[in-house]
Formats: structure tokens, C-alpha cells, sequence
């Protein structure tokens, strides 16, 4: 049977990151920039929604950036989808997704699209007695996982990748998210580039029919399914890095596109980051199963979406100035959490877009 994480589970995950102790839609930051010009806009209040995937790091942000000014900017974590539809509809000042927007979607809807952090998406085991990197699985193994065609922890073809570790004989329960969401559209391009089964029968997409919903488990958020897995015996999921790091998960090593094993790590994403972003129409770009020798396979970038065409200039201006400062800030609260900075020349590229926002009399709000 399909289980459904209840509020009250999800908001134990959240208890214990060690980024937070508030709920998402808690968490505040402040709306100024920090190392910018002072401007008029410091002390307005501004929302934002989408993507669990960076909660972690836009929490540490948050907490920096209230201390450092008095505007405040509160931030859901809803999912990727969530966030899509929340800007769209302009009920929030900006949204969130880990899976980009193509240029077509950008232009219909009025948006600019940037990237904040890279990080990365881990598969997380609860088997007792696998320590965090110890369990090897390649990426044809993981599909054929989610694919129901691996039941069990000893079968053959996980064991041929463990030499002398020890599986038990026990039913694997997938954990898969219920939401739409960034993080899964990641994980399944992962699966559809390298398993032609995956790609045939499940497809790519914020939200997909898992074949094994039937005996696996649902959770909301990265939150949710992390609280799952933390809970389930012998169960197998996936969720951003940070989240297995605050939750002391056991992740396990994939096999990379150059054949080798690596670890999850911001060395492992970095390597996979080494991306042409100058070229990207909207900044999109899709980083999983890159071809380095140290590439970890579901590394990804997350987005921020904001219209192009101001409603609220003020509020434009300080969502602008709220990212500004991170930019300038708040790498070192990134890299604690194992997120990948933007490179400088990529931040520079970023501002260059967002002159493109302007108000009613088309002059740009930043």
C-alpha cells in the first residue's frame, strides 16, 4: 500500500536538520542587500516557495541575512512544482525549482530564470550495519531497483557490485516523493540516461508513476522522504546531500559515466559542474551523468524564478538584492553544507540578467 507522510512526520524531518529548528515556511531572511547599496526597499517583507533541494542552504542564508538587516523574506518549502505554479500565478515574489525552465516556458509565462547553489542527489539506505558510502550500486542496478525488478538486498547483481559486504536477505522498500518535484525530475533524467527500461516505461518528469508504488512509500519533500528512510528498515530513497548529512543517512557510492565508484561530496559536484553557462539559453542546464572522471552522476543546479514585468518594483528590487547578497555572502554558508558555490564570472552573468526586470515604465529595478 502507497503511505502518505502526515504534517506531523514531515515536520519531525525538519526538526532535525541542524540548519533550522522552524518549519519552511518559517524561515525568514532578510529582504536588503547586505554588501549592496542601502536602498528604500531594506525593510520590505518578501515570499518565496518551491524547491525543498536548497532549503538547507536559503535557511543559512536566512538566518545570515535577518541578523545583518531588518527586511525578511519567508521561504516554503513546498517542491519544485509548487514553486512553478506559485510564481506563475504571481502569489509569491519569487519560485523555486531545481528543474529549469526551458526558454520557450520562460517567455510564455514573463520570467528569468538563475541558478543559486549546485548540489547534489543521493540514493540513502537503512540497512543495519552498511556505514554512509560503504553499499556500491550503479546506475542500471538503481533503476532496475525502482523498477521493481530488484526485490530483494542479496540479489545477485547488487552483490557482484559488493564483494564482501554483508546484504541481508530482506525486501527493499523504495521511498520515492510525493510531490512534484526538482529533486525527482533529477533523479529519473539520471535513471532514463542510463537505463533505456527506465526511459521506455517511466519517463523524466517533476512527477511520475513509480512502478513500485504499490510496496514503496511516499513522502513530501526532501524532508519527508528522508524521515521515511530514516524510520523504514532496509528501505532506499532519495534526497539533496545536506539532508543525508543532517539525518547521519547511510548514502551509497555510484558508478560514474567514466566507470568509477565516488562518493557524494562538493568535489564530486564540482566535477560535474564544469558547465558552459554562458550558452545556456535561461541558464538551463541539466548536469546529471556528466562524462568527468570524479562526476557524481545526480549532481544538479537549483533555480530561482522571478517576472520579468514587475507588479511590485519595490518587492522585485529587494528579492534582487536579497540573492545579491548571498552571491556576496554566503558561499561559506554553501560549502558547509556541501553545496558548490557559482563560480564569480557565473554570479557576473546572473546580474547581467536581471536587468531585464523592470517596472511599469519598462526601466530596469536593479
Amino acid at each position: 500500500m502507497r503511505i502518505q507522510l502526515s504534517s506531523a512526520v514531515i515536520l519531525a524531518a525538519l526538526s532535525l536538520a541542524a540548519c533550522s529548528d522552524k518549519a519552511p515556511q518559517q524561515n525568514a531572511a532578510s529582504a536588503a542587500s547586505g554588501t549592496a547599496p542601502a536602498t528604500a526597499n531594506a525593510s520590505l517583507d518578501i515570499t518565496g516557495a518551491g524547491a525543498s533541494f536548497p532549503q538547507p542552504v536559503y535557511a543559512q542564508w536566512a538566518t545570515a541575512y535577518q541578523g545583518a538587516t531588518s527586511g525578511k523574506v519567508n521561504y516554503q518549502s513546498i517542491g519544485s512544482s509548487g514553486g512553478v505554479k506559485q510564481i506563475t500565478s504571481k502569489t509569491v515574489n519569487f519560485g523555486a525549482t531545481d528543474a529549469p525552465l526551458s526558454k520557450e516556458e520562460l517567455d510564455k509565462e514573463g520570467l528569468i530564470q538563475f541558478p543559486t547553489v549546485i548540489g547534489g542527489v543521493v540514493p540513502v539506505v537503512n540497512i543495519d550495519g552498511i556505514e554512509p558510502g560503504k553499499l556500491k550500486l550503479n546506475g542500471e542496478v538503481l533503476a532496475n531497483i525502482y523498477l521493481g525488478k530488484i526485490t530483494k538486498w542479496n540479489d545477485p547483481a547488487i552483490v557482484a557490485l559488493n564483494d564482501g559486504l554483508k546484504l541481508p536477505d530482506a525486501n527493499i522498500t523504495t521511498v520515492f516523493r510525493s510531490d512534484g518535484s526538482g529533486t525527482t525530475f533529477n533523479f529519473v533524467t539520471y535513471l532514463s540516461q542510463v537505463s533505456p527500461a527506465w526511459k521506455e516505461q517511466v519517463g523524466a518528469a517533476n512527477s511520475v508513476k513509480w512502478p513500485t508504488s504499490a510496496s514503496g512509500a511516499a513522502g513530501k519533500g526532501n524532508e519527508g522522504v528522508a524521515t521515511y528512510v530514516s524510520r523504514v528498515k532496509n528501505s532506499i530513497g532519495y534526497v539533496e546531500y545536506a539532508y543525508a548529512k543532517q539525518n547521519n543517512m547511510s548514502h551509497v557510492a555510484l558508478q560514474n559515466k567514466a566507470g568509477n565508484f565516488v562518493q557524494p561530496s562538493q568535489e564530486s559536484f564540482a566535477a560535474a559542474a564544469d558547465a558552459d553557462w554562458k550558452n545556456a539559453p535561461g541558464f538551463q542546464l541539466i548536469l546529471t551523468n556528466q562524462g568527468t572522471d570524479q562526476a557524481w552522476p545526480i549532481a544538479a543546479a537549483t533555480f530561482i524564478l522571478v517576472h520579468k514585468k514587475a507588479d511590485d518594483a519595490a518587492k522585485a528590487k529587494a528579492v534582487l538584492s536579497f540573492f545579491d547578497w548571498a552571491y556576496k555572502n554566503g558561499d561559506d554558508a554553501a560549502t558547509k553544507l556541501d553545496y558548490v558555490p557559482l563560480p564569480t564570472s557565473v554570479k557576473d552573468l546572473i546580474r547581467e540578467e536581471w536587468k531585464q526586470v523592470t517596472d511599469a515604465n519598462g526601466a530596469a529595478v536593479y
